[in-house]
């Protein structure tokens, strides 16, 4: 996308008389947007109201969205963190940590509320329950499709905050999930039998073989139990010709 210069931004800043939080040209994050840039900061006229708008370039969906400037704090539109709070954000990735609900229906909305909220600190939460989450047992596709999103969000603020390439971020947050030598982060694991999770329960399975063993056993027991008559007619035969 093309950059404005110097003179574009004095303009466009001229044009708008409100006092905003964000300035043309700033990096931003949209909380389950992606990481954005500020292009424009303009007034359109709405119910008979001049109202400020920031024009907003999301580069992962390639996108631009327009956000009234009174909406974006609501939104959680914000300011890439700094380095210190992104350093500490990666950091949060390997801490041990309490493991939440195991019903992963309220999981998911528990995790999409912290998603909504946006912080830096929210967002590493939610790629490290459900990564950990997922050494335990398979994800639902929602909650799959969830903690890829906040992980790509995860790794484009990063990048922004330490001047690093996404891939160099992504590389360090798996070095910070899985550490060599590492032990499960969560406290207390989980069984699998207590996820309500259905669309990946393999109990099912586990039970379909244990009644194939039960009913094995109880043919054997019967061939032994007609072995056991077969002899016995074989030993009234022998009585009734002697």
């Amino acid at each position: 996308m093309q950059e404005l210069d110097f003179f574009d931004i004095i303009m466009i800043m001229a044009k708008s008389k409100v006092k905003t939080e964000f300035k043309v040209n700033q990096q931003i994050v949209y909380p389950s947007q992606g990481v954005g840039k500020i292009t424009e900061i303009f007034e359109k006229e709405f119910n008979n109201e001049l109202v400020a708008y920031y024009k907003i370039y999301l580069e992962v969906s390639d996108m631009i969205v327009m956000v009234p400037v009174n909406n974006a704090k609501e939104l959680g539109i914000r300011s890439i963190v700094e380095a210190a709070e992104a350093k500490k954000a990666l950091n949060m990735l390997s801490e041990d940590f309490e493991p939440i609900t195991s019903d992963w229906k309220l999981r998911y909305q528990m995790n999409l509320e912290l998603l909504k909220k946006g912080t830096i600190a929210d967002i590493a939460q939610i790629v490290r329950c459900l990564y950990n989450r997922s050494k335990v047992k398979e994800l639902p596709i929602q909650e799959r499709k969830l903690y890829d999103s906040a992980k790509k969000l995860l790794e484009d603020e990063i990048s922004f905050a330490l001047g690093k390439t996404p891939k160099e971020i992504e590389s360090l947050i798996h070095e910070k999930l899985e550490p060599l030598g590492s032990t499960p982060k969560i406290k207390h694991i989980i069984a699998q039998d207590d996820d309500d999770d259905d669309e990946f329960d393999m109990d099912d399975e586990e039970d379909d073989k244990k009644r194939r063993a039960d009913d094995d056993d109880d043919d054997d027991e019967s061939d032994d139990d007609t072995d056991s008559l077969d002899d016995s007619d074989d030993d009234f035969d022998d009585d009734y010709d002697e």
